[in-house]
């Protein structure tokens, strides 16, 4: 047990600094745009939802090239690996071009989706431009995230990440003000700094990751393309419609102005130093789980063995993470609103969510550990259908409950939604019990 937390924490540690490095972009955008106005802040958390929507594209690729990169190297199969790398990089560059294009040109209706602001949506329109484009870079760094972590290595995601978040945090004020003798962008200097940030350690990237697949690659890719969309195709899955549930719910905000939206956009970046710790621990448990039981030739009741005791320690670590959490949000919210923001609208909407958060930070802390560990032991199918189910619920029940008693309703169908997945995914991933066989009588039958 303390091998497996130990295991679980050295890889858990430097993939939640990458995390965290690559959503701190958003971060740094919306708290340098929020300077301009609640019009700049919710268009520019608008566009970065719709980009962690699109990140859910590539986690089929990027999450199952992780799975199956980390299975092949924990049996020894380091031509198989090679492979596999291969046919992630074929997918690549089959999904990138598509997804960029095509949110290139839908840019305006996305906007307008959720946005009832006309200067709000040209903001949004302005930010999307840029960013949609740059997805390709953006898709690439994610997959050299999964060629990485799928070696056991996460610490050059992490430096990598690191890299292009101090550029982008350098970059940002001198192209959205006009320092420096750059012409003034606003909300486009937010855009171009995040995409150039990336391109640069992008290409940092690509460079370090030519030791990993030297050597020789022997056969058709055919085969390695369908393992890694059968294992990563559930993990993309559930990240979009965890991404479409939330900006589901960013339209059912919105119908109580841009102040609301600014409020919870700005409350959301500011979780993201909790959620992205869920998300690194369910990483560190999607690596370590398959290597584990790779390693073990043949006997199921080991593998049995090891797999609850993961299963337990990934769970505890998880779960004191969102307790630790909730109740940091919820004594420091108004100090965080006001890092970002001086609107006393926008304090006090963004305050609320953050003191309302606490049960859906603690299902979710839960629900993304056992999305790691059933991904990892390739039942993935299982925890897609129970967020699509989880997530649908939860845009109804904030629906009537806000209608009912406001955004406090949003907030209340958020907890619920969380724990309730929670149960059910306790319930229905339970191991099941060992089957032995004993002795009835001394003449040696056995029933």
């Amino acid at each position: 047990m303390i091998t497996h937390r130990r295991a679980l924490l050295r890889l858990a540690g430097p993939n939640y600094a990458g995390l965290m490095s690559g959503v701190v972009t958003g971060i740094i955008d919306v708290a340098w745009v929020a300077r301009l106005g609640a019009g700049a802040a919710a268009a520019v958390a608008v566009a970065t939802n719709i980009e962690n929507l699109l990140l859910g594209v590539i986690l089929a690729v990027s999450g199952g090239l992780t799975v199956v990169v980390s299975g092949r190297i924990g049996a020894g199969d380091a031509v198989g690996a090679r492979r596999a790398v291969r046919a992630g990089w074929l997918l690549f560059a089959v999904v990138a071009p598509v997804v960029a294009g095509a949110g290139f040109l839908l840019r305006t209706p996305i906007a307008r989706l959720f946005l009832d602001d006309s200067g709000a949506i040209g903001l949004a329109q302005a930010y999307l431009a840029i960013s949609l484009p740059a997805v390709i870079v953006f898709y690439g760094q994610w997959m050299l995230d999964g060629l990485f972590a799928g070696h056991g290595d996460t610490r050059t995601p992490m430096r990598l990440a690191l890299l292009a978040n101090g550029l982008v945090l350098a970059a940002d004020p001198i192209l959205i003000y006009g320092l420096a003798g750059f012409p003034k962008l606003g909300v486009a200097g937010a855009a171009l700094a995040t995409a150039g940030g990336r391109l640069v350690a992008f290409g940092v990237g690509l460079i370090l990751a030519r030791r990993l697949t030297r050597g020789p690659v022997d056969g058709s890719v055919r085969t390695d393309v369908r393992a890694i969309l059968r294992v990563g195709g559930p993990i993309s899955g559930d990240f979009l419609v965890r991404m479409a549930g939330a900006l589901g719910l960013v339209a059912v905000v919105g119908r109580f102005g841009v102040v609301a939206v600014a409020g919870y956009g700005i409350g959301m970046k500011a979780l993201y130093v909790a959620t992205m710790a869920f998300y690194a621990i369910r990483n560190a448990a999607t690596i370590h789980l398959p290597r584990s039981l790779s390693a073990i030739s043949g006997d199921a009741g080991e593998k049995q063995v090891v797999e609850g005791d993961i299963r337990r320690v990934t769970l505890r670590v998880a779960f004191c993470v969102g307790v630790v959490a909730a109740v940091v949000f919820a004594a420091g919210s108004g100090w965080i609103l006001r890092a970002f923001t001086s609107d006393p609208a926008v304090i006090a909407a963004g305050s609320s969510f953050l003191r309302c958060i606490g049960p859906y930070l603690v299902g979710l802390s839960g629900v993304v550990a056992m999305g790691g560990l059933l991904q990892g032991a390739g039942r993935g199918s299982l925890m897609f259908a129970v967020t699509v189910v989880g997530m649908t619920g939860q845009l109804g029940l904030a629906w009537l409950l806000s209608s009912a008693v406001g955004l406090t309703g949003v907030w209340v169908a958020m907890g619920v939604s969380a724990l309730s997945q929670l149960a059910v995914l306790r319930y229905a991933a339970r191991p099941k019990p060992r089957v032995r066989l004993r002795p009835a009588t001394a003449a040696g039958a056995w029933r």
